[in-house]
């Protein structure tokens, strides 16, 4: 799949309910593989126990470094869920070190630690979702659920995209601008995927929030909240582009809808 020169729409906007899908169940069954990383042995069992009468298969481990050598020696798996306080080490700092190893599997943080301080760090770093464990393990079900449709319905495309000076490698989820990596995390990528597949169109907040994470996830305050979590993202973002080019002025924003790559269309 090819960006370059692609056509601008007439309208320059794309409708904000164009991807909404309505959310079922559909992900259950013994290939629903999550791994599962918390030090508390008896609570990481009561949860894989439930988890697992909700249809998945659970690798659990309670450590940071089994889970990483499980991975390496071949464990295979849909999901990662993550404590935060680890014994050995944090669940957060697992996020970076995942990615340097070539891992890009989506990572679910299930923690006591629900103050938003945690939760926006967990999102920087480039977790999906970010669950309280007082939630129960019925919602959590539902959230991986979620997760695994949007992650399965994913539309298969090349191993590369290129759009001017942005190349957009999708095997390694990296993003290059002018040959520089520009270090996105996991959810910044999707949004650069997202946002230069539709060259000249603005693409909506919520569009842009749910490619962040998935289809119907909510958070933030009030009903558009997510509007300055999306804005957090698109900023740092930027900043990344400007840390390889200090010119880089490729993301346009039209006020209270979304976000643009390129110029829009007249």
């Amino acid at each position: 799949m090819l960006f370059v020169d692609k056509p601008a729409s007439t309208a320059g906007l794309i409708s904000s309910g164009s991807n909404t899908q309505p959310i079922i169940e559909e992900w259950k069954g013994p290939s629903n593989k999550l791994i599962f990383v918390d030090d508390d042995e008896v609570y990481r069992r009561i949860v894989k126990a439930e988890l697992i009468e909700e249809g998945f298969s659970v690798l659990d481990y309670a450590t940071g470094d089994e889970m990483l050598a499980s991975l390496q020696g071949g464990a295979e798996a849909d999901i990662i869920l993550l404590d935060w306080g680890l014994e050995k080490s944090n669940g957060i700092d697992l996020l970076p070190t995942l990615r340097n190893l070539g891992i890009d599997l989506p990572v679910v943080f299930l923690t006591g630690r629900s103050s938003p301080v945690h939760e926006r760090l967990a999102f920087e770093r480039g977790a999906i979702d970010f669950i309280d464990k007082s939630r129960g393990t019925e919602i959590l079900a539902t959230r991986l659920r979620l997760i695994a449709r949007n992650k399965r319905r994913a539309p298969a495309s090349s191993q590369m995209c290129q759009c001017g000076h942005l190349v957009l490698r999708i095997d390694a989820g990296r993003a290059y601008w002018k040959d520089c990596d520009v270090n996105l995390t996991v959810s910044e990528f999707k949004v650069i995927y997202l946002v230069a597949s539709h060259v000249g169109e603005y693409v909506p907040y919520r569009q842009i929030y749910d490619a962040m994470h998935y289809v119907g996830f909510v958070a933030g305050s009030g009903e558009h909240g997510y509007r300055t979590n999306v804005r957090s993202s698109i900023k740092r973002i930027r900043n990344k582009f400007r840390q390889c080019d200090p010119t880089f002025d490729e993301i346009k924003n039209y006020t209270g809808f979304g976000y643009c790559w390129g110029r829009r269309a007249k």
